[in-house]
């Protein structure tokens, strides 16, 4: 098939010497057609620009060499295996090449056939010597692809080399691809057209023609990103009224003097932020970010006490029915004896275990899990949902609500510290508030690493501890059963632990057991008995890292804390620093690797979710900390989700064009192509 009768969409097993084997190989790869071709980039080249004279080669060199063979022969080394030996010359001398277990080449590479040969010169016994270079016939005309040149490397599966994936995208370039980004941004931002980005980060002329491709084809991913975003926004916002709350500004005074603490700036601010949406006709659609004990549900609560003064309800949902109880039980204590007008403000609790809910107008604050929104006949009057760690509050739980005839203002809240770059990213359509001070009165937890040696001295200082201050403690493990896997052999499993820890190193206090698998009731008990103080250590799974406030654990042991990232290490944390007593965290670690320490000493160092997020997104990069996919993004081939720069740019430009897209129809169809590849596919 000749490339001019080719398109974007043309599947890969149409095209020329592909088939279908190969053709399988690509998919393996996410090349499903001709346009996952051209957007399958480099992840580094090869410099073999340098075309350089036998007679001058140095050891260590990467260069290419443009020659004829002289012989091409199979052999054998000494060990048996068999080898290909030719040799190159040039007008300065000549140099031999050899391949491992490639016995097709002496097929090609015939006594006096012209070719280029480009690799790193070496040592091959005694003898300066190529060792696997790149080889290609020289032809009549065009630029060689795998020699004398930069050279592109691709990602690869087994019999698909970056040289045949060379040879195919080659004749791809030509084909005419129109540019959905219109003039006036590329002028404005001094961006290279559509097809020659694409030319120019496959076949490079030079350095700088891959950073002007790069530029390009980053912008391009940051912007269809924020234009998805600016177009959910808009869908969300367009034509969606919502009751303004009246202001009630001597009520929430008063509220807010009645609290047992004094509110941080920072809160005191969010809750002008808040409180501002919730006066206005568009529905407020805002996540509060805050570290763990950073007080974020008050903050709420005085959202939810405006909804109550105003006679309309509020939902709050948890991920969890044990963070919805903790939820319930801040919330009670904040709103007790609250009246108004002789109303008492009503509280109403769905659990998970009763199918029974509560009526509409039986409470003001209806608290559950994420489940609630599927509950229509609750949700008469309501204004204001509020959705505790769930960080995305998608489209379709949004559309639910309209579907329904509502249209509340929506608060999502997380303790996850995402930077602002990410934030701009995943939740460009969210106005963001964040509540970036602590409460004065709560204490730094001391944080230590403890190795192996130290383990059995960290055991009686446990103990010592556990009694002196009559307090309680956490010891998380990864794993409720042991694991067969080899690399999970030395990770601690909960239930082994917990019957080693009761029998040999805690014998004098009492333990308990939290894991997944337990049945809801069973959980409840478990920390009801550690929340009552029955329970001197809780020995669980990860599943204590949200929703579970026992202001006497001053103490959190994490087991193989190598095997958590920073973010969930931070949040296991912050389950213990709540009340005044000094509070700790020893982290064990299974493993000395270098990334795993690097994490553990940052947090033994500090004590800030924001620092340590920043931290682990130079460690591990935005894909894995963030999983892109479950925000609804596709993941970025070339952008960085650190560069601030251009998500802010193409953040802009989208805002400006989403309201006249109409006017761009190759964009509007590449915004569509984007959502169905990116978006709805997850």
């Amino acid at each position: 098939m000749k490339y001019k009768k080719l398109n974007l969409k043309t599947p890969v097993e149409d095209l020329y010497m592909v088939g279908e084997a190969y053709a399988q190989r690509l998919k393996r790869l996410g090349i499903n057609n001709v346009w996952d071709f051209l957007y399958h980039f480099p992840f580094r080249y090869n410099d073999y620009s340098l075309v350089s004279p036998i007679a001058s080669l140095q050891r260590g060199e990467t260069v290419t060499l443009k020659g004829t063979i002289v012989t091409c022969q199979n052999s054998y080394t000494k060990s048996g295996k068999r080898i290909q030996k030719a040799v190159l010359k040039d007008s300065s001398g000549q140099i031999e090449a050899i391949w491992f277990n490639q016995p097709f080449i002496v097929n090609i590479l015939r006594p006096g056939v012209e070719i280029f040969l480009a690799g790193k010169v070496d040592y091959f016994g005694s003898r300066l010597t190529f060792v696997s270079p790149e080889y290609e016939l020289l032809k009549a005309k065009g630029s060689p692809l795998h020699a004398g040149r930069l050279v592109p490397v691709y990602r690869e599966t087994a019999k698909l080399s970056s040289k045949w994936l060379r040879s195919r995208i080659s004749p791809l370039i030509k084909l005419s691809i129109p540019d959905f980004l219109p003039e006036g941004v590329r002028k404005k931002e001094n961006l290279i057209d559509l097809s020659r980005a694409l030319k120019q980060i496959h076949f490079p002329q030079n350095r700088e023609e891959i950073l002007s491709a790069r530029k390009r084809l980053s912008f391009d991913e940051l912007f269809l990103v924020q234009l998805n975003v600016a177009q959910r926004k808009k869908k969300w916002q367009h034509n969606q009224l919502t009751y303004p709350l009246k202001g009630y500004y001597k009520e929430i005074k008063g509220f807010i003097s009645a609290l047992p603490f004094k509110l941080t700036t920072a809160q005191n601010r969010v809750v002008k932020e808040i409180l501002s949406d919730l006066r206005k006709e568009k529905p407020m659609n805002r996540l509060l970010e805050g570290d763990v004990g950073s007080g974020k549900t008050v903050v709420a609560a005085i959202g939810v006490y405006l909804c109550f003064l105003n006679g309309w309800q509020a939902i709050l949902m948890a991920p969890t029915e044990i963070l919805a109880q903790q939820h319930l039980k801040t919330l009670k204590s904040l709103f007790k004896d609250k009246v108004f007008r002789g109303r008492k403000l009503r509280i109403g609790f769905q659990s998970g275990r009763k199918k029974k809910i509560p009526r509409g107008d039986q409470f003001d604050l209806l608290i559950g899990t994420h489940a609630l929104i599927y509950e229509s006949k609750v949700l008469k009057k309501l204004s204001l949902a509020i959705i505790d760690e769930q960080h995305r509050f998608g489209v379709e739980q949004r559309t639910k609500l309209i579907k329904r005839g509502l249209t509340p203002h929506i608060l999502t809240m997380t303790a996850t510290p995402i930077p602002r770059t990410i934030a701009l990213t995943l939740y460009g359509d969210l106005k963001l508030s964040v509540i970036d001070e602590m409460p004065p009165q709560r204490k730094k937890v001391k944080t230590w690493v403890v190795p192996v040696e130290k383990r059995m001295d960290a055991y009686i200082w446990i103990e010592k501890l556990l009694k002196k201050e009559k307090a309680q403690a956490f010891i998380v493990c990864p794993l409720i059963d042991e694991s067969e896997s080899e690399v999970l052999k030395l990770v601690k499993s909960v239930k082994i632990e917990f019957k080693r820890l009761s029998k040999d190193v805690f014998p004098d206090l009492k333990l308990g057991l939290l894991h997944g698998q337990l049945k809801g009731n069973k959980k409840d008990q478990i920390i009801k008995k550690f929340s009552q103080g029955k329970l001197d250590i809780l020995v669980s799974t990860p599943v204590v890292e949200v929703g579970i406030d026992i202001p006497r654990a001053i103490l959190m042991v994490i087991e193989a804390s190598d095997r958590f990232g920073l973010a969930q290490l931070h949040q296991l944390r912050g389950r213990v620093g709540r009340s005044k007593k000094q509070s700790y965290c020893l982290l064990f670690a299974s493993q000395k690797d270098k990334e795993s320490l690097k994490r553990l000493n940052a947090m033994q160092k500090y004590n800030s979710g924001f620092k340590l997020a920043e931290i682990d997104l130079k460690i591990r990069g935005p894909g894995e900390v963030y999983g892109l996919k479950q925000h609804g993004f596709g993941q970025l081939k070339i952008a960085s989700l650190m560069d601030i720069d251009t998500i802010k740019k193409a953040k802009v430009w989208a805002e400006k064009l989403i309201n006249r897209i109409s006017k761009y129809p190759t964009l509007q169809r590449e915004l569509k192509n984007y959502k169905i590849k990116f978006v709805e596919s997850n």
